[in-house]
């Protein structure tokens, strides 16, 4: 018996299913082929995903004929993977963001939404600064900052050394009317649940002209008593 084929040209919308039998024998149609449906696109992880762990990206859909599978992370155009499941083994902190996962076959495509992965890490060495720099004058306002990548995000301790009790809290640390006896290095901890960090910066105080003044006039009052005594002493 020669064999005999038939096809058709369509336009495949979402849904559509088609089959196809003998002429005659509609009872004994064939498997009806469609485009991927029912996408699903979920992270396996358990709890929070911290820097080094191997985490895994699934996806599924139901298509005749089989879909293949691919990754996009943030909507890139660029393929992080052509696999079902994506694996990130020793998962870094650069590797967060947003993945998208597209079933195709030969009948259609369909793009999941976003699986979401944030990666938790420890607070990375704090920048620190003061403002003004270099050498700063008695009585002016004096602001330390620190900053630093971590996430969940970094809480910050600010401690003077050799001081064991904090001297203030939060990113910024601002003294007004700063003294010379104020001046020294001061340390910025970076701290969240994944651990902390320690940065230093130093704090340059110039006494006052003023303060000058008066300490070299008393200076010179106590020699000129000190020769005075002296003086009278030795007749």
């Amino acid at each position: 018996m020669e064999e005999q084929t038939s096809s058709i040209l369509v336009s495949v919308r979402d849904g559509d299913r088609y089959s196809c039998s003998v002429k005659g024998h509609d009872n004994h149609r064939s498997a009806s082929v469609y485009a991927p449906e029912f996408l699903s696109a979920k992270l396996i992880s358990s709890g929070q995903i911290t820097e080094g762990q191997s985490v895994t990206l699934t996806c599924s859909s139901d298509a005749n004929p089989a879909a293949n599978y691919t990754w996009r992370k943030n909507n890139n155009q660029s393929v992080v993977s052509k696999d079902q499941q994506f694996v990130l083994s020793s998962i870094l902190s650069s590797d967060s963001g947003q993945y998208y996962c597209t079933a195709q076959n030969e009948l259609g495509e369909k793009t999941s939404g976003p699986v979401s992965v944030q990666v938790t890490y420890a607070p990375r060495p704090p920048s620190v600064s003061v403002t003004p720099s270099g050498g700063i004058m008695e009585s002016s306002l004096v602001t330390l900052t620190c900053s630093s990548d971590a996430n969940p995000e970094a809480n910050y301790t600010w401690y003077k050394e050799g001081e064991e009790a904090p001297k203030a809290s939060g990113r910024n640390f601002t003294i007004t009317n700063i003294m010379v006896q104020q001046r020294g290095n001061y340390n910025c901890e970076a701290q969240n649940s994944r651990g902390r960090y320690n940065s230093t910066v130093t704090v340059n105080v110039v006494a006052s002209q003023s303060m000058s003044t008066t300490i070299i006039i008393r200076l010179t009052l106590f020699i000129l008593i000190f020769l005075l005594v002296l003086i009278i002493s030795l007749r």
